[in-house]
């Protein structure tokens, strides 16, 4: 059953929530920045020009996750000109996931929006997504069907591992949907009560499910500076996400071991039976040293699955917190009623 269809059967719950989404809601802009000064002022202008035409009070969430250039400086300039909302500055870069949940944490909207700053998530989209919103759903999220500005490599990789991802785990993530989305204010409350320090923001989306539908759009390209990601963050960042969301590797090398373990006994009967019916039997060096590799490099990829899982215990254990927050700036302009109004809880 896709997305849409789902959504359709729950039509009495969709009902409910419709009848009692307040008539002016708080929207909570979440925008986690990094290293983004080039790009903020268009960034702005578009946003606020999209926001003036909609019946909601809003507010800017920043998380500054460690900028080192004058990300930090452009925005508290244009919190005090009057632009409403607060700038989160954390103690150092914890990472987009952290980043992120730091946001929906401090957002007080309604309803929120998760946008990047570079503009590669249209902010034209969000009266859209409102008008969903308003029909009942609590999570409307921004389907990619254009990656033509990516490379073949990441778009060829990226499709692997969300079909790998829906194989392995119980949970369906929807494809080409990255953290552009407007959520409900139930559905931040519901991620708030998920205390994992490995977050895999995309996969705990799905995770918590509520009633969810899509817009698709076409991705354009960085409007200024430069993408932050690389293949190697991209790679650690697949990694964790199915680490969080399955044990299927493990329960994979178990089977691997049962399998080769029923070999190895079957083999070392058919020697033992060689070696009394035809004498003693001296095996080749080539075919022993092929043997030995293999299983030793078998054994080293299992291991290495196993300490991928004992790892992020040992995080979990920890219990350090997922960010920490050096300063919060808030605007004097901030609307008195920058407050939830009333919207439905989890």
């Amino acid at each position: 059953m896709d997305i849409q269809s789902e959504a359709a059967s729950q039509s009495v719950y969709l009902e409910r929530r419709a009848a009692r989404r307040p008539s002016r809601p708080l929207l909570s802009i979440v925008v986690p920045v990094y290293n983004e000064a080039e790009v903020l002022e268009i960034f702005l202008a578009e946003t606020q020009a999209v926001l003036a035409g909609l019946a909601v009070v809003s507010e800017f969430i920043f998380i500054d996750d460690g900028s080192s250039d004058d990300t930090a400086r452009i925005i508290c300039r244009y919190l005090s000109e009057g632009l409403p909302g607060k700038l989160i500055g954390l103690s150092r870069n914890f990472g987009k996931e952290a980043a992120l949940t730091a946001g929906l944490d401090h957002a007080k909207g309604d309803i929120l929006v998760i946008l990047d700053a570079d503009l590669q998530d249209p902010p034209g989209l969000i009266p859209e997504m409102l008008e969903l919103w308003k029909q009942g759903y609590d999570v409307i999220y921004g389907l990619r069907v254009d990656r033509s500005q990516d490379t073949l490599m990441k778009r060829s990789t990226a499709s692997m591992f969300y079909r790998l991802f829906d194989r392995l785990t119980s949970i369906h993530m929807p494809a080409n949907a990255g953290d552009f989305r407007l959520i409900d204010r139930s559905v931040a409350e519901s991620l708030g009560r998920l205390p994992e320090r490995s977050r895999f923001m995309k996969g705990l989306f799905a995770w918590v499910g509520h009633p969810t539908t899509f817009v698709p759009y076409e991705r354009p390209s960085r409007r200024a500076g430069k993408g932050k990601w690389n293949y190697w963050k991209l790679w650690n960042f697949a990694l964790d996400g199915l680490a969080s969301f399955t044990s299927v590797p493990l329960r994979v090398w178990l089977y691997c071991g049962g399998l080769i373990a029923t070999a190895a006994f079957a083999y070392a009967m058919v020697l033992v039976a060689r070696v009394i019916l035809y004498g003693i039997d001296v095996p080749g060096y080539a075919s022993l040293m092929v043997s030995v590799l293999f299983f030793s490099g078998l054994q080293l990829l299992s291991i290495g699955i196993i300490g991928e899982y004992v790892g992020r215990l040992f995080i979990e254990t920890k219990q350090r917190p997922v960010y920490l927050v050096q300063d919060i700036i808030e605007s004097s302009a901030t609307p008195a009623d920058a407050k939830p109004s009333g919207g439905e809880s989890a």
